[in-house]
């Protein structure tokens, strides 16, 4: 190695050279390091340049004869017998600068001053040796010897590197490991090389290593900078990001600030802005912004009603509002915009809260735009804001149900929606019906307070096929001669699963009254088809005052069990048909109902395990074609067998809604899927579409891919004739063609033009069935 070396050294040395003077001009181009550090790294890079320049020059001269070589070897070694000292005392420099600058240590090491101190003095020993041959004398061939004190030349080299590192170690805290190991590596590589020099004449091994660290000591430095400024950096964003929560805290505060103002003037609009701008935000969300202008949407949403505060409060809380009322509400856009547009920074909030009463057929206010002429994030928070107005409860009427919401949005989209929106929002609905998401539904009471009779009723308990036990304790409130006071029940169905006595809400609600049943033997039967009571216990010596219900129902017939503190009995409920939905609800005559409890068995009931007292109610006793006619009393719960769709064909049927349809989508259905039996819900089943004759096509998963159409033809007769025609009953016609691996499913009925290609993805058997919600389904043929 050292042969190696020695044979390469001028090469070595002048490689170094051009790094030192690559160094020392990216050094003069950094601006990521303070002054002092600079120049002294400038100092010591130039210093070591020169060192190695110089020692070069000495090997290049040495044994030459003439003038030039005579002065050449002599300020050449001289130069590197200066530096060599220079450069440790360059180093000192830089290490005071790193203790004062970036240790902010006032009070140096007296450590250091002897460095300094020894370094001086071995630059002025290099001068006396230049004349007294203490180092080095020249013979007359100007070859290079070693003088009797060389030795002395060493000290410097040696010895400060080893005072300097205690002071590194000392403050150890204020480098990194990476400039730590690269300080470490500066100080005593050339220890190490200068001992092994000694015994190496005619190697400059000092200086080569004394340049070589020197360039690593900048190059760290550099990285070591770099670092700093990436965590400043990352701090600098950090603060700015703890500043943006700061600064959003703050709008937070501000607009909860806005919108606690708002609903304190109606104890009816209480989270009604939260809900909004969640609903908002979610819509926003599904149709794939991003997620700043998500954020925005949310704002807007939340503060879209902020105009209120200007509406005269005798407006807000007329339950009956005039239709002078109505032209004041229609003020609150306006009001809105101008105490919103005094927030500059955020012109969208003024906007929303603007144009979000514009209706997407050019119906709505203040300025009646149409389609995509109303902004965007108007468009959005109107279906968000429709939504939780028509589930919230107002003074003038209570909350609709999801699935009422649902069918405003299903007639609204194109109309008083944006389609696009209207569509989303309708998914999130169905998203909240099939997780069965109570959070928004009121809570069932726990005690009643009846005076007259049915002048309070509790929230509709659901009569399903699992049975359920509701228990309540019931004692008079009133006493007197003539005064009669009783528990009772109502068994109806409503959209709200509220019992309605005006017909405004009887309307509104489709509610509809089966029976009222009291705890003895008085019933009265309004709506049943039949009730048989099948047991009717009296018991003795009874007493108490806990009452309790057993109910179950399936299909068209209920079991209904009540007991009291004198009786029990026991009777069979036929209903109008199938498809009706059953509730109860509690109610009493100059009673104190308290402690009401529900709970679930778990027994679920049926078919034979409640006895039928009525026929089956059958809407396809109609001609029957080429497929078995069925009706639908429940969504999706019964379909025609499968149709293997492997060439063109058209499928004929007759549909008529249920009298209990209520709703646009109560209608027949297309499904396309595959099972192992061609059976819907057979072995290995999965679907590829659902297509509902009513326009929707439920988005499931599937290995499907839908391109799904609809248009409202000009012979469209609007929903509730669309409606009216289906109760009525009327003719379909659905065409089925299959390319290669598409299916393409075309329909027209009553001006509603569907078509959906379904692409999937092999090439395997595809099945068509008719299913639907509601809705008999009669004189299937193809054609």
């Amino acid at each position: 190695m050292i042969e190696l070396i020695r044979d390469h050294q001028l090469n070595i040395m002048l490689f170094l050279c051009g790094s030192c003077g690559i160094l020392i001009f990216l050094l003069l181009l950094t601006r990521s390091i303070s002054a002092r550090r600079k120049r002294d790294i400038l100092l010591m890079e130039v210093m070591a340049l020169f060192l190695l320049w110089f020692d070069r020059l000495a090997y290049l001269y040495a044994g030459s004869a003439g003038i030039t070589s005579y002065y050449m070897v002599r300020i050449s070694n001289f130069m590197v017998f200066f530096l060599t000292p220079a450069i440790v005392f360059g180093f000192y420099r830089y290490l005071c600068g790193i203790l004062i600058e970036e240790g902010k240590i006032k009070k140096l090491p007296k450590r250091l001053k002897i460095v300094a101190v020894i370094t001086v003095i071995g630059m002025m020993l290099a001068l006396i040796s230049a004349v007294t041959d203490l180092y080095y004398y020249f013979d007359e061939s100007n070859l290079y010897h070693r003088g009797n004190g060389f030795l002395i030349a060493y000290i410097t080299p040696v010895v400060t590197p080893v005072i300097l590192y205690t002071v590194v170690v000392q403050y150890k805290y204020l480098f990194s490991t990476q400039m730590f190991i690269t300080i470490t590596l500066y100080l005593f590589v050339p220890i190490m090389c200068g001992v092994l020099q000694i015994f190496t004449y005619g190697i400059s091994i000092v200086n080569m290593s004394m340049v070589a660290v020197s360039v690593s000591l900048y190059i760290s430095t550099y990285i070591d900078i770099n670092d700093t400024v990436e965590r400043m950096h990352e701090m600098e964003i950090e603060y700015m990001q703890n500043e943006h929560k700061r600064m959003q805290k703050i709008f937070d505060q501000t607009a909860t600030a806005f919108v606690s103002a708002v609903e304190k003037k109606d104890d009816y609009l209480k989270g009604s802005a939260v809900r909004v701008a969640e609903y908002a935000r979610m819509i926003a969300e599904m149709s794939g912004k991003s997620d700043e202008y998500c954020e925005k949407v949310y704002y807007a949403a939340l503060l879209h009603d902020v105009g209120l505060i200007g509406v005269p409060d005798s407006v807000i809380n007329n339950s009956s509002p005039t239709e002078e009322d109505n032209m004041l509400i229609k003020y609150k856009p306006l009001i809105g915009r101008e105490i919103l547009s005094s927030i500059t920074e955020y012109p969208y909030l003024g906007i929303a809260a603007y144009y979000s009463h514009e209706r997407y057929n050019g119906t709505g206010y203040p300025e009646g735009l149409k389609g995509t002429d109303i902004p965007e994030i108007a468009r959005i928070v109107a279906v968000a804001d429709a939504y939780v107005t028509m589930t919230t409860k107002k003074r003038y009427r209570g909350a609709r149900p999801d699935f009422v919401a649902r069918e405003a949005f299903v007639k609204g989209s194109g109309e008083e929606f944006d389609p696009a929106f209207a569509e989303l929002m309708v998914k999130i609905i169905d998203n909240n019906i099939k997780s069965n998401d109570n959070s928004l539904k009121p809570e069932m009471e726990t005690s009643l307070s009846c005076g007259e009779y049915r002048d309070n009723t509790s929230l509709g308990i659901s009569v399903e096929n699992d049975t359920k036990i509701i228990s309540f304790d019931c004692v008079p409130n009133k006493s007197g001669e003539n005064i009669f006071s009783a528990p009772s029940i109502i068994l109806f169905d409503s959209f709200d699963d509220r019992v309605h006595r005006d017909e405004k809400t009887i309307k509104e609600y489709q509610y509809f009254e089966y029976g009222e049943f009291w705890f003895d033997d008085h019933m009265i039967s309004t709506g049943t088809r039949r009730i048989e009571i099948t047991k009717m216990d009296k018991k003795e010596n009874a007493g108490g005052s806990r009452y309790n219900v057993t109910a179950a129902k399936y299909e068209d017939h209920i079991r209904l069990v009540m007991g009291s503190p004198e009786l029990t009995k026991e009777m069979i409920i036929a209903l109008p048909d199938g498809s009706r939905s059953a509730y109860i609800g509690i109610t009493g005559e100059h009673c104190d109902i308290t402690d009401i409890k529900v709970e679930t068995t778990g027994f679920i009931v049926s078919e034979g395990d409640i006895p039928r007292i009525a026929r089956t109610i059958s809407y396809t006793d109609h001609i029957e074609s080429d497929l078995k006619n069925i009706q639908i009393d429940r969504t999706r719960s019964v379909s025609t067998e499968g149709i293997e769709i492997d060439h063109k064909f058209r499928l004929s049927f007759h549909t008529m809604s249920l009298p209990g349809a209520n709703l646009i989508w109560h209608c027949p259905y297309i499904v396309l899927f595959y099972s192992d039996d061609g059976i819907v819900n057979g072995t290995n089943y999965f679907e590829y579409a659902l297509i509902k004759l009513n326009g929707e096509n439920e988005e499931i998963n599937s290995l499907g891919q839908n391109s799904f159409s609809v248009k409202k033809k000009e012979d469209f007769p609007g929903w509730d004739i669309w409606k009216e025609n289906n109760r009525k009953g009327l003719e379909c016609e659905v065409t089925f063609e299959r390319k290669d691996n598409k299916v393409i499913v075309r329909t027209n009925n009553l001006g509603i033009e569907i078509e959906c290609i379904t692409t999937v993805d092999h090439t395997d058997k595809i099945y068509a069935a008719l299913t639907g919600d509601q809705v008999a389904l009669t004189d299937i043929r193809f054609l």
